[in-house]
């Protein structure tokens, strides 16, 4: 079984954040479901206090939030880390929708928050 990457806990404290076995109960898996999700760049996980956890505005009532994943998948081929990328999620930016590329996601418009982060990598 291969390591989960874990990103440097670069999130505000305001941010809420969630144990993987609380993300499996929302998600109906089992939290070694979850490891795989992170270990598959589905999801991104920090470490506090030792304990993994994943923020909560990646989840949404029925499920992760769309886009997300596919979002992750064109930042690790930009050449960003997990730390790159959950503070890019995570910073402000007045132009979008949401103000923050999560919060965009999160308000469905993924493809806008995919077309920058596409525009990121060249």
């Amino acid at each position: 079984m291969s390591a989960i990457p874990v990103a440097d806990d670069v999130l505000d404290a305001a941010v809420a954040v969630l144990p993987l076995d609380e993300v499996g109960t929302a998600l109906g898996l089992s939290a070694n479901k979850v490891r795989q999700m992170l270990r598959d760049g589905q999801l991104i996980a920090v470490r506090r206090d030792g304990e993994l956890l994943v923020p909560a505005d990646f989840l949404v009532k029925d499920g992760v939030v769309k886009g997300l994943g596919g979002t992750i998948t064109v930042l690790a081929d930009a050449g960003f880390s997990r730390t790159e990328m959950l503070r890019w999620l995570f910073t402000a930016d007045e132009t979008l929708p949401g103000s923050t590329p999560i919060m965009a996601l999160r308000t469905s418009h993924g493809t806008e928050v995919k077309r920058r982060a596409q525009a990121m990598a060249f």
